[in-house]
């Protein structure tokens, strides 16, 4: 058998899957975000050295995180990784990113250390959720009351233009050149959220590669109608 050519932009992107930059340059701000990316910028300034990014999945939180983490020099961990001999690792570089908080998963002795010892030690930490953590099902009640006091910036569902921005972007970084219609017609149809431009996009990508067509505001109208939007 003869040997393939090279492998097209579109093929190697579809082998080795798709991959999001977390870069600062690639977040898109708009009304929605403005405020957390501002604090996440001016993060020396943060009161206590603390602050908790709220928003739904999918509605840059991790982004954020990962800008932040950078900048300051932040270890990242998962909430459930938080545990009493994790502690003083995970603030040996004076700061901390705790992804995904608050879902029942936390052990609440060793988050209460944690920031305890953030704070006797001037370390920073940042803490993403889907819920403010005043609303966590907390039973330590040093721990409520610590988390009570944290400060917190939520990330609100994206405008109009912040939406059609990123639908833009998606499409860019799976090669895909599309249309002002097609992202005019998914900004109007579409959940108002990152999450769904996301699927939205994926799955417009798999449906023309599959029916061999291109990305289209038609075929976008066949796969919602098939949704029964």
């Amino acid at each position: 058998m003869g040997s393939s050519g090279p492998a097209s932009p579109r093929q190697l992107n579809l082998a080795l899957g798709h991959l999001e930059s977390f870069e600062r340059a690639d977040f898109l701000c708009g009304r929605g975000n403005e405020t957390a990316l501002a604090l996440i910028d001016r993060w020396t300034e943060w009161p206590g050295r603390a602050l908790a990014l709220i928003g739904p999945e999918g509605s840059g939180k991790s982004h954020l995180a990962a800008i932040w983490a950078k900048a300051a020099g932040a270890r990242v961990m998962a909430s459930h990784a938080v545990d009493a001999p994790s502690v003083p690792e995970a603030l040996s570089s004076g700061a901390l990113v705790i992804e995904d908080a608050g879902g029942g998963n936390l052990d609440e002795a060793a988050l209460f250390h944690l920031l305890n010892l953030a704070r006797e030690q001037s370390a920073y930490v940042l803490i993403t959720s889907r819920q403010a953590p005043a609303s966590w099902p907390v039973a330590l009640p040093d721990l409520a009351s610590r988390l009570r006091a944290l400060p917190t910036v939520t990330l609100e569902p994206p405008d109009d233009a912040l939406l059609a921005a990123v639908l833009v972007k998606l499409f860019a970084d799976r090669q895909l050149a599309v249309d002002g219609r097609l992202i005019d017609f998914l900004v109007h149809r579409i959940e108002r959220s990152f999450a769904a431009a996301r699927a939205a996009v994926a799955e417009l990508d798999q449906e023309a590669m599959r029916l061999k067509r291109p990305v289209t505001r038609a075929l976008a109208a066949e796969i919602l109608r098939g949704h029964g939007a």
